[in-house]
């Protein structure tokens, strides 16, 4: 059976070798005669997959050892919540940026629980990122909020803000996809699902100094500081998404580490905006600055020929590019595990399709 080309934003395409590892290893386990699906999460066996997968990541990212890493349920959207719970530590206010949908949703969750104030917001319609210089940052804010890439409309920082707030951060759609510095951060957290494995598991990177005051109606599975007292194992972890999330890690270590993703990363995405912008035929509508690495949503100057070019796509084994519901027209997210022949192929099937059609 043929593999097609998966631009799906989440859940998103896994890299090969981690697949075929994970399908070797199905039935036994390093012979021990399970499946990592069978296993006790408190057994020798799944011990030491986790605790491998948390050492891994850790030298990935160059995790400090004051900052602690969590391995949890809920996905970015259980972190909209778990964050004001965790992070608010007696202070009555968070600022947060809006630049998208996924910020949006982070400021409805966070309202719940504190006065959000929103210190900057795209202006209506723009997708783009309002400059630091015009940000409204409050005085007392328990930390500052904001969204690197927005995976619906593609609008990314290149810039890491500069406040005296803990800047806390959905990484969901960038994390690994380069080198970053935790040490910016308070909080970091992303769902699995676009470079670290399936859905069911979201890691969280937080520093010591922000955990151990969550508010009293936190969960016990999303108090930041009972979840590290017990290795991220209060309650039943998602023990196979951990173990895929592992092999990911080893695979991203063994290819370069975030540094070679990084320049696969930049060189993709400039493949095809380059492509994109020297047509008459395609329009990004993301201001160049702000445009992401990951997510590269496109417009085809003639919409009525949307659904023939998603159909042909996927005839030429170019699946899921069809924009968000929320937005239209069409999306290339390209993970890691997206190569470079994969938005090459993207490439050809474009200029072929304005060629016939343009």
């Amino acid at each position: 059976m043929a593999r097609v080309l998966n631009f799906s934003a989440g859940p998103a395409a896994l890299p090969e070798p981690v697949l075929q590892r994970a399908a070797e290893e199905m039935l036994d386990w390093h012979g021990s005669g399970m499946s990592v699906m069978e296993m006790s999460h408190r057994g020798k066996q799944f011990v030491e997959i986790a605790s491998g997968a948390e050492q891994t990541l850790r030298e990935l990212l160059q995790v400090p050892d004051n900052y602690r890493v969590l391995f949890l349920q809920g996905g970015a959207s259980g972190m909209f919540s778990a964050a004001p719970m965790n992070l608010l530590r007696g202070a009555s206010r968070a600022d947060y940026v809006n630049t998208g949908a996924w910020s949006k949703k982070a400021i409805a969750e966070a309202k719940k629980y504190c006065d959000v104030n929103v210190a900057a917001a795209s202006p209506q319609g723009e997708l783009t990122i309002p400059a630091q210089a015009g940000w409204q940052l409050s005085d007392d804010a328990a930390y500052l909020h904001y969204t690197p890439n927005e995976t619906i409309s593609g609008v990314e920082f290149h810039w890491v803000p500069q406040v005296d707030a803990p800047l806390v951060v959905d990484m969901s759609s960038t994390i690994l996809s380069r080198p970053i510095n935790v040490s910016d951060y308070g909080l970091i957290y992303a769902g699995a699902q676009k470079n670290i494995g399936p859905a069911g598991i979201t890691v969280v990177i937080v520093r010591d100094d922000l955990i151990g005051n969550a508010l009293p109606q936190t969960p016990a599975v999303w108090d930041f500081k009972a979840q590290a007292e017990a290795d991220s194992m209060l309650n039943t972890p998602p023990t196979y998404a951990w173990y895929i999330a592992g092999l990911v890690f080893e695979w991203i270590r063994d290819n370069g580490g975030l540094q070679a993703m990084g320049e696969r990363n930049r060189r993709k995405a400039d493949t095809l905006y380059r492509a994109i912008d020297t047509s008459d035929f395609y329009r990004n509508p993301v201001d160049p600055d702000c445009r992401s690495w990951m997510n590269v949503p496109f417009i085809l100057a003639n919409a009525d020929l949307d659904k023939t070019f998603l159909s042909e796509a996927a005839e030429a084994g170019l699946h899921t590019l069809a924009g968000h519901r929320s937005v239209g027209g069409m999306r290339a997210s390209i993970y890691n595990a997206m190569p470079q022949d994969g938005v090459d192929a993207l490439v050809s099937f474009m200029q072929d399709f304005e060629r016939r059609y343009g």
